[in-house]
């Protein structure tokens, strides 16, 4: 199997773990190409450069004693910048926690990571507290888009993203709430998993709204987003059902509405491909999406209340205000927003009923332009930055898997959501995999630097 076939993460895993290269070659390879290129982009906060190359080290002895590196031998990563890794403050893109004491361990998922034998290299930028679908931050500045520069990376983990469609990060971990890791993934064109939630453990992850956050990887091949899946959740994704026997629906209704022609092209040519032509129209979407700000809002004001009585002048002003009035809400209305939101997961399960798989938009079209963060919606400009989620949000409430699927279409990168029951993960591979064999989709890496071969140190 090429190293292309096995995804390129695995592809070096397999380079180191064969002696053809070795893990601090790779690791500073990579390290260089960030400071000759990420000035580009904005996608990076901080490189980990002494402690990366130190567990590159360590991989390399490994290899030297005999001893099994582990299946990720010497990959390097990115994480955005709410993980905890040891040794490194843990920021969530605001300068309000610079002054926190670093994390003495790891977060789980890096620690899981870690042992597997990947090499954390980078922090990643990010919108403050991860409140935001744009990841312009007032504290670290906007992430650019790799694929046109002038436009928005997407968020609230655009870092991610952006790290791995400039190919400066074969893989990348980002958070997603309300759309954080599905939205950047669509505007930037790579693969993105939101699981289940509570499947991956958050232990170690700076929150934003307990009862909707999760965590997933990024990636630039659907091959390496289940490898770094399955060692992220401790679940075994190796083999996928048949896709034939995956029932497969499109989102009518809110989730038709006010897409481009563009996108509502490529979805018609994925269901065509699938040969499945079934529309589902779930009920109150426009609701549910309110609901989804209410309790965003409300737990998350309520999160940093004491924090912004004391130091609220220190918050991205967008932040501020909106973290503010969330803490201003009315109990009744947050208890409210919880009922809908549990008898619109009803809803959407039933849906998983008539269909294993359900296909919608990510988002409204391309990325906006960083200098008109707008987007249209029912016929009116609003804003990009509170409003990208407008078909992520609603399916968050249910806490299910969606699987960010990059379009394999020319011009700017669209994707789509890939939508399951709680646990059925291997479904969305299975259907992403027939679309990626038929060449419907795919990542487009800019400059795919940590594939060149450096020479051996």
């Amino acid at each position: 199997m090429s190293a292309h076939a096995m995804g390129a993460a695995l592809g070096i895993a397999a380079d180191i773990r064969a002696g053809r290269r070795n893990a601090v070659g790779v690791v500073t390879a990579v390290i260089s190409d960030i400071e000759a290129r990420d000035t580009r982009f904005n996608s990076v906060t901080r490189i980990l450069g002494p402690a990366a190359v130190a567990q590159a080290e360590a991989v390399d002895k490994a290899m030297a004693a005999g001893q099994d590196p582990g299946p990720l031998a010497g990959v390097p990563f990115g994480v955005k910048d709410l993980f905890d890794v040891r040794g490194e403050v843990t920021t969530a893109g605001s300068i309000v926690l610079r002054d926190n004491l670093p994390a003495t361990e790891d977060a789980t998922v890096i620690a899981r990571l870690r042992a597997a034998g990947a090499v954390p290299v980078a922090t990643l930028n990010m919108d403050e507290f991860a409140y935001g679908f744009s990841t312009e931050n007032a504290h670290n500045g906007t992430t650019r888009n790799p694929h046109d520069r002038d436009r928005l990376a997407g968020g609230s983990s655009g870092g991610s993203a952006a790290a791995v469609a400039a190919g400066l990060l074969p893989f990348t971990l980002g958070s997603d709430t309300n759309g954080s890791i599905r939205i950047p993934s669509a505007l930037c064109g790579v693969w993105g998993l939101k699981p289940t939630y509570g499947q991956v453990p958050l232990r170690g992850v700076y929150p934003f709204v307990a009862s909707l956050d999760t965590a997933g990887p990024m990636a630039d091949t659907l091959e390496d987003l289940m490898a770094v899946y399955a060692i992220m959740a401790g679940r075994d994704v190796s083999v996928l059902p048949d896709v034939a026997s995956v029932k497969v629906a499109r989102l009518g209704g809110w989730f038709a509405r006010n897409v481009s022609t563009g996108l509502t092209a490529a979805i018609d040519g994925v269901m065509a491909h699938l040969g499945h032509d079934r529309v589902i129209e779930l009920p109150e979407v426009a609701r549910a999406r309110a609901s989804a700000f209410l309790i965003s809002a409300a737990e998350g004001g309520n999160l940093h209340l004491p924090r912004l009585r004391r130091r609220s002048m220190q918050y991205d002003p967008a932040t501020r205000s909106r973290l503010m009035a969330g803490a201003m809400l009315p109990a009744a209305t947050f208890v409210q927003a919880q009922r809908f939101r549990r008898w619109f997961r009803a809803q959407v399960h039933e849906a998983l009923t008539q269909a294993d798989v359900l296909v919608a938009p990510t988002t409204v079209g391309v990325a906006p332009r960083i200098d008109q963060p707008s987007i249209m919606v029912d016929g009116k400009s609003v804003s990009a930055r509170a409003n990208l989620g407008i078909y992520t949000q609603p399916i968050s409430l249910a806490g299910l898997p969606v699987l960010a699927t990059p379009l394999a279409a020319p011009g700017l990168p669209l994707g789509i959501q890939l939508i399951g029951a709680p646990g059925a993960e291997a479904k969305l591979f299975a259907v992403a995999a027939e679309l990626q064999r038929a060449g419907l989709a795919a990542c487009r890496p800019l400059d795919a630097g940590y594939a060149r071969k450096e020479k051996a140190c």
